[in-house]
């Protein structure tokens, strides 16, 4: 049912040559990028046409309009299950105690006296929110992108999910429940490369936004690159993964149990365990089969998944061999099932989020921890971040220097300037005082 990969003996290679070795799913976004291309181009031209007939193509039902009417996010809100409500206002809760930390302010630095630079934090005046409809329906996606860009200030948030043909062409009732929950109501139903190029261009209905954020399938992370610059993104988003670094220690049921809980998102989803226990890596592998023969979704998610290349058990000498293969890896979940888990996942370098201990889940991430489960996938943890406050906010430094301030630095401005063979950026100094700007040669 899955894999193994035998690290023992011999010294990990280093960088590269051992990411090589470590299973990873076929995800090329430079070919999906060819494919969404015309799409895009047809709602830069025909706006709302476009994406009532794309959707009529790949979710099967013709809309009338794109925008959700707001009767229909009360709707869904009043027919929610009080259970599922709780829970999502739970969510919401524990996702705003988080992300309301993250907030930063403006800083002033006194450079010297009379010179000083102020960063100040802006938020994204608009963004548009992308939150999946495919194979299941993601309420909490809802929550995570959105909580972040509230926190954040955003003053005009977004929100696209696919149309559903069993419930008229709006998206899940439940993903419009969410939203109602946290008074976002500008919702549109659309999918996919269409929703994200709704948000890049606008169209008739939609204004466009600054920023697109929040998971999908190859071809929501196909349509990001193409949008690479004309708008920001938070990640290309990949097939989800989960890692567990696991040794004698940890109980195999509950190692399975997460195992399948990844591989049943998608049949791409990654499920990698690395352990330096034989027994543990035998248990886990026995208790798969009975844990995947009593859930759901096994034939089109959970065995392709543990059975593709990007699954496996990867056996390795120790715990510090281990640390450096999932440091390698760059997981987006990786779950840490050791004797003094806390220890060793203060040593972790590279993951999206990292679960310490049995009873830290990533399905306790994926809703109700307080933590956000928009992260990166496909190794991009080692140089990336999941999605925050941060991930809504600019920068900006204010310089504010007086005359004094100036004359003090100015030799070394204008040095620096000639330096650079950049006369005109020193001639800007000697400008604004009694100093002769020498002729070009």
């Amino acid at each position: 049912m899955i894999s193994r990969i035998d690290l023992r003996g011999d010294a990990l290679p280093e960088g590269p040559a051992l990411r090589d070795l470590l299973p990873r799913a076929d995800f090329d976004v430079s070919v999906a990028l060819e494919k969404v291309r015309p799409i895009c181009e047809a709602v830069h031209h025909r706006g709302d046409a476009a994406l009532i007939d794309f959707t009529e193509q790949f979710d099967g039902v013709r809309l009338e309009r794109v925008r959700v009417p707001a009767e229909e996010l009360t709707r869904a809100l009043e027919g929610l299950d009080p259970d599922v409500r709780a829970a999502l206002e739970e969510s919401i809760r524990r996702a705003r105690l988080v992300h309301r930390e993250q907030r930063r302010t403006t800083h002033t630095t006194q450079v010297v006296p009379g010179g000083s630079v102020t960063e100040k934090w802006v938020p994204v005046e608009r963004v548009g929110l992308y939150v999946p409809g495919g194979r299941s329906v993601y309420p909490s996606s809802v929550v995570m992108n959105v909580v972040p860009a509230q926190e954040a200030g955003v003053g005009s948030i977004a929100l696209a999910s696919p149309a559903q043909a069993e419930f008229g062409g709006i998206p899940h009732p439940t993903i419009l429940a969410a939203c109602a929950l946290l008074g976002v109501d500008e919702v549109y139903a659309a999918g996919g490369a269409t929703a994200v190029a709704m948000f890049a261009y606008g169209t008739e209905s939609c204004p466009p936004a600054n920023m697109v954020t929040g998971p999908g399938n190859i071809w929501v992370a196909a349509a990001k690159r193409f949008f690479t610059g004309k708008i920001g993104i938070d990640a290309e988003a990949g097939p989800t993964e989960i890692a567990v670094l696991a040794d004698s220690t940890a109980d195999p049921v509950h190692v399975a149990s997460d195992l399948i809980s990844q591989a049943e998102h998608d049949p791409l989803a990654a499920a990698v365990l690395v352990t330096d226990s034989v027994e543990l890596a035998d248990a886990v592998e026995k208790e798969l089969q009975p844990q995947v023969e009593a859930t759901k979704h096994v034939e089109d998610r959970i065995r392709p998944a543990l059975a593709g290349r990007q699954s496996a058990i990867v056996l390795v000498d120790g715990l510090d061999e281990g640390l450096r293969v999932v440091d390698a890896y760059g997981a987006e979940h990786l779950e840490i099932q050791t004797a003094d888990a806390a220890a060793v996942a203060d040593r972790v370098k590279n993951a999206g989020a990292i679960f310490v201990g049995p009873w830290a889940p990533v399905s306790l991430g994926d809703y109700a921890a307080g933590s956000n489960h928009v992260l990166p996938t496909g190794g991009c943890a080692c140089h990336s971040s999941g999605l925050s406050v941060q991930s809504f906010l600019r920068g900006i430094h204010i310089v504010d220097y007086t005359r004094d301030a100036l004359a003090e630095v100015a030799r070394h401005v204008v040095t620096l300037a000639e330096a650079e063979d950049l006369p005109a950026h020193g001639a800007a100094i000697k400008a604004r005082f009694e100093w002769k700007v020498p002729e070009s040669k």
